[in-house]
């Protein structure tokens, strides 16, 4: 056999792994990091939703949670995985 018959697999191969790392492994680091921030919310925490709502959760009841939000104090249920962020040093107003 010709030794560049092999050159195209190699090529492939090569390009599969460099896809992997810098793109597949990072996102699925992002995704367990998310998933673990979701899971260890708690009553008092203040996050931002994925629609950019700021609140500061009141009640937790499996995956629905009730926040405030706003100077009056309204309260919105959302589900878990609409949290966004974990603000730890931000008070809502």
């Amino acid at each position: 056999m010709n030794p560049g018959a092999y050159s195209p697999i190699i090529m492939t191969a090569i390009f599969i792994g460099i896809f992997y790392f810098l793109i597949i492994r990072p996102q699925q680091k992002r995704d367990k990091q998310v998933k673990e921030m979701r899971n260890s919310l708690k009553v008092g925490d203040n996050i931002v939703t994925i629609g950019g709502i700021h609140g500061k959760i009141t009640k937790i009841k499996d995956d629905v949670l009730t926040i405030e939000v706003g100077a009056d104090k309204t309260k919105l249920q959302i589900a878990r995985w609409a949290v966004g962020n974990l603000n730890k040093n931000e008070t809502v107003e």
